[in-house]
């Protein structure tokens, strides 16, 4: 189940039993403003919103909050870590080969197909991760106008 978007990132942190510091509520606010950024891009949207942080602050404030799950990451093979605020439903993602572009996919059959594995090895699945690998359509747009060139 996904939660809707932060609207309260200080009652998040406190439910967690975490320190809140303008650090953490700051880079909650960039990962719901903008899902699937790398830990540059939150950098950039927690500098803007309150003025100057260590690069170190936003890595730490990146993984406390990922230990807590207050945030998901995920790495697409080749790519920068990403992390994004809807958490608890076991989506999956589509990752453009060309541009990076990275968009949440649901499961394609039912409520969590992927976690029935053909033989699971005796392993307690709780989670799987999916990426769809592509093209998005303004790459696909792209290629075509340097093809017919």
């Amino acid at each position: 189940m996904s939660r809707p978007p932060t609207s309260d990132p200080t009652q998040l942190l406190r439910a967690r039993g975490l320190q809140v510091t303008a650090q953490r509520l700051a880079v909650v606010r960039a990962v719901s403003h903008r899902p699937h950024a790398t830990a540059e891009d939150i950098e950039e949207l927690v500098r803007a919103d309150i003025g100057a942080v260590s690069r170190q602050a936003i890595y730490d404030a990146l993984s406390v909050l990922s230990e807590a799950g207050l945030i998901r990451r995920i790495q697409p093979a080749r790519s920068p870590a990403r992390y994004e605020d809807r958490i608890d439903d076991n989506h999956h993602h589509l990752v453009c080969r060309a541009c990076g572009r990275t968009v949440d996919v649901d499961c394609a059959v039912r409520a969590r197909p992927c976690l029935v594995a053909s033989d699971d090895h005796g392993f307690t699945i709780d989670e799987a991760e999916v990426i769809y690998w592509g093209f998005c359509p303004d790459c696909q747009r792209a290629s075509t106008v340097t093809r017919d060139a």
